[in-house]
C-alpha cells in the first residue's frame, strides 16, 4: 500500500492560517481586554469635579495701582482707598491690600484715616486687620475730643461699632498725651479705651 502524499507546504500553510484566522478575533479582543486593564491600573486618578474640590484660598482677580472712591448721596466723599495691589478671595470674599491708604467718613461721623504694610477686609468692609507699621487716625472733633492716633503691629478696625482692638503692643496718642500698652480696646461711641498689660503713660500737663 503507497502511503499518502504529504499535502504541499503552501497548502499546509493555508489550511493553518485558516484555522488561525478562526481564533484571531479572540485573541486580539484578549489583548486589548488586557491593554486595557493595565492601561487603567497605570493611568493616575482624575482629579474631582469642580463642585467637590475643597475650596483654594487663591485669589480670583487683583487690582495694581488702584483708587477706589465711594460718594454719599449728596456728593460728598465717603471713603477713598488705594494700594499698590489689591486681591479678592473667594474662599472667604475677603480682600487683601498692599501698601494701603484709607480715608472714611461715614455721615456723621468724624474723618478717620488708616494706613499699613497690609489690610484685610471681610465682605460688607465692616471689620479691616491692619498689619505691619499700621496707624489708625480719627481726627479731632471739637476740644472735647482731640486727635487720636493709634500705632501698632496688628490693629482691627470695626467700621459698623465705630472700634479700634489690638491683640499686640500698641500705642495711643491722644492730642499730646501719649499711652503704651499690650492690648486695647477702643470704642468710640464711649470714648473709652480699655488699655490692658504693661501700660505706661506719658500726660501733658494741661494749661
Amino acid at each position: 500500500m503507497n502511503a499518502p502524499t504529504p499535502a504541499p507546504w503552501g497548502y499546509r500553510l493555508r489550511r493553518g492560517w485558516d484555522r488561525l484566522s478562526i481564533y484571531l478575533p479572540i485573541v486580539l479582543m484578549g489583548l486589548l481586554a488586557l491593554g486595557s486593564y493595565w492601561l487603567l491600573r497605570a493611568t493616575p486618578e482624575t482629579d474631582m469635579p469642580l463642585s467637590e474640590r475643597p475650596p483654594q484660598h487663591e485669589p480670583d482677580y487683583f487690582m495694581r495701582g488702584f483708587a477706589v472712591r465711594s460718594f454719599a448721596p449728596d456728593g460728598s466723599l465717603r471713603s477713598d482707598v488705594r494700594g499698590a495691589e489689591a486681591r479678592h478671595y473667594p474662599d472667604t470674599d475677603s480682600t487683601e491690600i498692599d501698601q494701603a491708604r484709607i480715608r472714611t467718613q461715614p455721615p456723621g461721623s468724624t474723618l478717620t484715616t488708616a494706613r499699613a504694610d497690609r489690610v484685610t477686609s471681610n465682605a460688607d468692609q465692616t471689620e479691616y486687620v491692619l498689619r505691619g507699621n499700621a496707624v489708625v487716625v480719627r481726627e479731632a472733633a471739637g476740644a472735647n475730643r482731640p486727635r487720636l492716633e493709634f500705632n501698632g503691629e496688628h490693629l482691627r478696625v470695626l467700621t459698623g461699632e465705630r472700634r479700634v482692638t489690638s491683640e499686640q503692643p500698641v500705642v495711643l496718642l491722644r492730642g499730646r498725651d501719649q499711652i503704651r500698652a499690650n492690648t486695647l480696646d477702643f470704642r468710640e461711641a464711649t470714648g473709652v479705651a480699655l488699655l490692658q498689660g504693661r501700660v505706661q503713660a506719658t500726660l501733658q500737663a494741661r494749661p
